[in-house]
């Protein structure tokens, strides 16, 4: 009985037991899965989203030589979010240049960018490197032009950027002679006289041996050029409050004068070629618009030595659709004309100084011809032809107005050759509207820290527009030929020369449009509606038939000069700088 009943007992516990466990656990199945660990990656982080928009392509399969990009910091607690190349966003894998699948590696900063058209340029900071419209280098619409200091120029300068002058040298190799007389003297390293600042007197010796002299004597400035030639200019007349100045050139007893005008900007003189007479504006006209056919012109040019020796630099066109690319070809041909003479000039001045004894004859022919040239390309010479509408354009609209100066003669201008106060305003090198300049006369320009020389047809692009301490301005060499500087450099000239290769240009097209006034509506040429002109209020005086004795005592006075020069040089020691 003791038994039953506490077995009785027993099973009564045994069962309230039960009935305690048995919620306990039917509640544990029913609770939440503890969370994954915070540090452990999210199942899709490396693979492309399916739920997201599609995104624009910008990894290897589109350009593979963004892989290359400069070491970077391990960017912790990073994760890139797919389709997007821009920005970042959080995880932790401790990776280094994480990337969504086939996505551009991380760059300095990890920012990349985007050009115009999609593609990808490594930076800093976020900043686009050289970003171009249509992903071009250096080009404007697609054109390639010549880059300098990572910006586009195009060949033409319309609209061109003013170039970074970063740490380009100016001062080329040498020494600095301060001579015993005053003045001083500038040695190149193989001990010839570049050039020499002596008693008013400026001395200037290109690289291929021609020499340039300038003076300023009673108001008169007189330059000598290679050759026994030069010019002399006087004060003329003031009108309006502008100056007015003669030149008489003389070269191998042939006399011509000329007028320019004065510009006094940023306390320093300019002078500007003025016209001497005008066509009517319908001939203007006539050599602006597009002909009615384009016209076949044999220049003649085959059996010219210049034209040999220049061949793989210049080809004419083949048919002119406009007088503008007939009279481009016509500039083009008498500045290479002009270098070769030059060059021609300068060897034999060599030749007799090096062989006096032995009677050597001079006005020798240059060596052997540049080959390999790099021809002036489409691009150059449609700049040149864009120049030359512009002036055309300019003449019309002068001589539309009757090209007046404004004002009455009032006699001589200011003395001492300078252009009155109130011309103050900017001389047309450093006008913003014209960029190509073709190089008229040999200069010497530094680039990469070497002497290098700019000849007679070469092509200079403008960047700059405000003159530095020494009035030059930066300048890219469009076209050059294969034994000058280098196309594509960039380089500093003077304001003066840019002004006198100017002034050479529109005296140049003058002579173009005078031989199309001869020509027209004969060879295949279309017939000109007028080709009357009327003389400018200014025209130009009779020649100064004293200048060529002028020229000539100041030719002997510098081969003196640098005979002294020679001699002091060569002897100094303390007074290289």
């Amino acid at each position: 009985m003791n038994f039953t009943t506490n077995e009785n007992a027993l099973r009564k516990q045994v069962l309230v037991a039960l009935m305690m466990v048995v919620p306990v656990f039917v509640w544990a199945q029913h609770k939440p899965a503890p969370a994954p660990h915070p540090s452990a990656p999210a199942p899709h982080a490396s693979a492309p989203a399916h739920n997201s928009a599609p995104s624009r392509p910008s990894g290897p399969t589109q350009h593979t030589t963004q892989h290359t990009t400069t070491p970077t910091r391990t960017n912790t607690n990073t994760r890139t979010t797919p389709g997007s190349t821009s920005h970042t966003s959080t995880m932790n894998t401790g990776k280094t240049g994480t990337s969504t699948t086939g996505k551009t590696g991380t760059t300095t900063n990890t920012r990349t960018n985007t050009t115009l058209n999609g593609r990808t340029n490594t930076g800093t900071a976020g900043k686009p490197a050289g970003t171009n419209t249509a992903g071009k280098t250096g080009g404007t619409a697609g054109k390639p032009g010549t880059t300098t200091g990572g910006k586009g120029v195009t060949a033409g300068g319309r609209g061109t950027t003013t170039a970074s002058k970063g740490n380009m040298s100016r001062t080329p190799p040498g020494r600095t002679v301060a001579l015993k007389t005053g003045g001083s003297a500038s040695i190149r390293p193989n001990g010839q006289i570049r050039s020499v600042n002596r008693n008013g007197m400026q001395i200037n010796r290109g690289i291929h041996g021609g020499r340039t002299v300038v003076t300023t004597h009673n108001g008169a400035r007189v330059v000598t050029t290679g050759g026994h030639g030069g010019y002399v200019q006087r004060s003329y007349v003031t009108r309006g409050g502008r100056s007015y100045y003669s030149r008489t050139y003389y070269y191998h007893g042939v006399y011509r004068s000329g007028v320019y005008r004065g510009y006094y900007w940023g306390g320093r003189p300019y002078y500007g070629y003025y016209h001497p007479y005008w066509y009517h504006p319908g001939f203007y006209g006539w050599a602006y618009n597009p002909w009615p056919a384009p016209v076949y012109w044999g220049w003649g040019w085959g059996g010219a030595p210049w034209y040999g020796y220049y061949g793989g630099y210049f080809a004419p066109y083949p048919v002119y659709p406009t007088a503008a690319f007939w009279l481009t070809d016509y500039l083009i041909a008498a500045n290479l004309q002009a270098a070769y003479a030059a060059q021609a000039a300068a060897n034999g001045e060599a030749e007799n100084a090096a062989a006096a004894d032995n009677q050597v004859a001079s006005n020798g022919p240059p060596a052997a011809a540049p080959s390999g040239d790099v021809a002036l390309s489409p691009e150059v010479k449609q700049a040149i032809a864009d120049e030359v509408k512009a002036q055309i354009t300019a003449s019309q609209a002068e001589a539309a107005k009757g090209g007046s100066s404004s004002g009455s003669s009032s006699g001589a201008s200011s003395g001492g050759g300078q252009p009155a106060a109130a011309s103050n305003e900017v001389p047309p090198a450093l006008d913003p509207a014209r960029r190509t300049f073709v190089v008229s006369d040999e200069i010497d320009v530094v680039a990469d820290g070497q002497e290098c020389a700019l000849t007679q047809g070469d092509v200079l692009t403008r960047l700059t527009d405000t003159p530095d301490a020494d009035q030059k301005v930066n300048v890219s060499i469009a076209s050059s030929k294969k034994t000058d500087c280098a196309a594509g450099k960039t380089v500093a000239v003077s304001v003066d020369d840019l002004q006198e290769m100017h002034n050479h240009f529109q005296e140049q097209l003058e002579a173009g449009m005078k031989t199309l006034a001869a020509k027209q509506g004969t060879g295949g040429l279309p017939k000109a509606p007028d080709t009357g002109t009327v003389p400018s209020d200014v025209p130009p005086p009779a020649p100064d038939k004293t200048a060529a004795k002028t020229l000539e005592d100041q030719d002997k006075a510098a081969d003196q000069t640098e005979s002294d020069v020679k001699q002091e040089a060569g002897s100094s020691s303390g007074g290289a700088h």
